[in-house]
């Protein structure tokens, strides 16, 4: 645990002028930000009412507001605060408990959901560190979230029996708002998307094709310190993060454990759930648009060439992929191919290297890149009511 020390020392203090409370000895720290969400007690209280581990667990709720939070946003997480601090006072008890902490006038280049997940799972790591709890987890929450009652079992049962694991990804279905504005419809058919999206990956031969949902995720303490901890981006922090997470490699499903995100409409962050259903509800049939299946299969042709590239000089690999489809033909040639292989086969000396290395360069990010590429050319996007059946 000596490098969590230097991890925390690296941090800004203003960040870790609180600390969780040692008598807690946490084993399990989830962390919840929470910006103006007066609903807040509902997912508390389900936490209460869920089957209790082998564990001591210990939920820390990261109120946040930054600079530039309107008036009305401020009182709130301040109500919510002082609610927050008369809830732990009622219901700790040994083994479980509640802890929260108060962050306002963040910096406007910084605050956000991601600096607030980042501020909490870093004082776990302090609390870890402290507390001598090398196998401690760290559970991402968000605020509007229930889970189901094997939540805690689940999670801390896959880390105990694996000392190994370093994150665990749980399914997820999103629960609607009695007369609210998302329609059953929407909030199906984008979950239907995102394992639709999973599925085409892990088809590919991707090794990182898991979902990156931010209230859907558990992490050792060990795994997030040496990935460099939560990035602080304003959205899609979980996206980022859970990309690094991946490449460290023993990723293990929960199907059987699941949280319950609220389906809502939201601006606060450029993309994520909330665009995503605004963008399907204001679709003139309420569809979304999905990257077509063709993309997919052929990609898998050019992941499953990857082995052969290993040993090969640039100019012979970029000959072996003239079989493929043009447009991934002309994509490789913007992203400098010859170049990738050449520096794969410099820094591998065997094929599971070379692999590892392959898939270091063509990562979530540049498959991305790649679909936007192609689509709406020579690839139209396809309705994904003709698939969402399938997911």
């Amino acid at each position: 645990m000596k490098h969590w020390k230097a991890y925390i020392e690296r941090q800004r203090p203003e960040y870790l002028h609180v600390t969780i409370p040692p008598e807690t000895a946490a084993d399990i720290v989830v962390v919840i930000p929470c910006y103006n969400e007066p609903a807040l007690f509902d997912t508390l209280h389900n936490l209460r009412a869920s089957d209790s581990p082998k564990a001591n667990v210990l939920t820390v709720i990261v109120f946040n507001s930054s600079v530039l939070s309107n008036e009305n946003a401020v009182r709130q997480n301040k109500i919510s605060y002082e609610q927050a601090v008369l809830f732990a006072d009622r219901y700790n008890k040994p083994g479980f408990g509640f802890f929260s902490l108060l962050f306002e006038d963040l910096p406007r280049k910084h605050a956000g959901v991601g600096l607030a997940r980042r501020i909490g799972m870093d004082l776990a790591v302090e609390h870890f560190l402290r507390n001598g709890k090398p196998r401690g987890v760290i559970i991402s929450l968000d605020a509007d979230c229930t889970v189901s009652a094997n939540f805690f079992t689940t999670i801390w049962e896959a880390f105990s029996h694996d000392k190994s694991l370093n994150t665990t990804i749980h399914d997820f279905r999103h629960r609607l708002e009695k007369d609210g504005p998302v329609p059953e419809s929407a909030a199906r058919q984008y979950e239907a998307y995102i394992r639709y999206f999973r599925t085409m990956l892990e088809y590919t031969g991707f090794p990182c094709y898991y979902h990156t949902v931010g209230s859907a995720f558990a992490v050792s303490a060990e795994a997030y310190v040496r990935v460099g901890g939560m990035g602080r981006q304003q959205g899609g922090e979980d996206f980022y993060f859970l990309q690094k997470i991946f490449a460290l490699g023993n990723i293990r499903e929960l199907k059987d454990t699941r949280v319950f995100p609220m389906a809502r409409l939201s601006d606060r962050v450029p993309f994520g759930t909330g665009p995503s259903l605004q963008k399907i509800k204001d679709e003139p049939e309420g569809n979304i648009r999905a990257y077509s299946e063709k993309s997919f299969h052929i990609l898998k042709e050019f992941f499953d060439m990857k082995d052969v590239f290993f040993g090969k000089d640039p100019q012979s690999a970029e000959a072996m992929t003239k079989a493929l489809h043009p447009s991934l033909q002309q994509f490789l040639k913007e992203i400098d191919f010859p170049g990738l292989v050449r520096d794969c086969n410099e820094n591998s000396a065997s094929p599971a290297t070379f692999r590892k290395r392959f898939f270091h360069h063509f990562n979530a990010f540049r498959i991305i890149k790649y679909l936007n590429r192609v689509h709406p050319d020579p690839f139209p996007y396809e309705s994904f009511a003709s698939l969402v059946d399938k997911y």
